[in-house]
């Protein structure tokens, strides 16, 4: 493995653990604000931060052939997966939601094939479903919590989340990583702006700390500084190679859910995850 190749596995890797934090983060948020106020505040406040960055490192303007994937982008991960998912912690759990996360790689490889121009080997494929399959028992297996409404809002999330990766990823090799999540937050603020003030809790009084945290969390690490590290691996290391290792933030979440939400953690998570990564380092052979 080249040098530039472990540069995007290592970023592609801080990314997928900083996204762990996401749903255990969305789920505690939504326990003191609803889903609508949570997506646009969490984007506004993203976006504040990145075009402070953006003005400070005196970054230039995107081209005008770059807003079509810069709107992708931003209906995508700014508006889209933070809503549905939002939607779907109403009505299950956030381990149950977590596992839905494994089929996060075959939606990227699928969009970088069809947005990114990237033709990955037969065995890729392979490894890929089986790697996602295996989540899918885990979910299956693991949590008795399902809801048609919520595991569809899941599905609905994962399928726009892959294309705003792919599509993401594709304009990093010219934008830069963390210029284009900014540029897309920034692209979308007068929207989010006007959303969060008419979405404002009708009061602040019983809102907890704990829903406060987790608005801190989604707004700054999962909106902003995790798109940095993993718009930066997939453009260096490649959407459909770095994109497998999204098969492993399932269980670092499951984790994180144990550990910050008690939730309980079935003994099946280490064997699953064992052959997750075995999935991960023959797909990433094959991509």
């Amino acid at each position: 493995m080249d040098k530039a190749s472990i540069d995007g596995w290592g970023s592609g890797l801080l990314g997928v653990i900083i996204f762990s934090g996401s749903l255990p983060a969305t789920r505690v948020a939504v326990a003191g604000f609803s889903p609508l106020f949570l997506t646009s505040a969490r984007a506004a406040i993203a976006a504040l931060l990145g075009a402070a960055l953006l003005a400070v490192l005196r970054q230039p303007w995107p081209q005008r052939k770059d807003l079509v994937s810069l709107t992708i982008v931003a209906l995508g991960v700014v508006i889209g997966f933070p809503l549905l998912t939002a939607l779907a912690l109403q009505h299950i759990t956030s381990a149950h939601s977590i596992v839905f996360i494994g089929l996060l790689p075959l939606s990227t490889a699928v969009f970088g094939v069809l947005r990114g121009g990237e033709r990955p080997q037969p065995l890729f494929w392979l490894f890929s479903c089986v790697g996602s399959a295996t989540v899918g028992a885990f979910a299956l297996s693991s949590d008795g919590s399902a809801s048609l409404t919520g595991d569809l809002l899941m599905v609905a999330a994962i399928i726009v989340c892959g294309l705003g990766y792919a599509e993401g990823a594709a304009l990093s090799r010219r934008l830069g990583g963390w210029q284009v999540i900014s540029w897309a937050l920034v692209l979308l603020a007068p929207v989010v702006l006007v959303m969060t003030i008419m979405t404002l809790p009708p009061s602040w009084q019983g809102i907890g700390a704990p829903a406060w945290l987790g608005l801190a969390y989604v707004s700054i690490f999962s909106m902003l500084v995790g798109f940095v590290f993993w718009y930066r691996g997939l453009a260096i290391g490649g959407i459909a190679s770095v994109g497998q290792l999204q098969l492993l933030q399932p269980f670092f979440g499951l984790a994180l859910a144990g550990l910050l939400l008690h939730e309980q953690v079935p003994w099946s998570m280490i064997a699953a995850t064992m052959l997750v990564v075995v999935c991960v380092v023959f797909a990433r052979r094959f991509a």
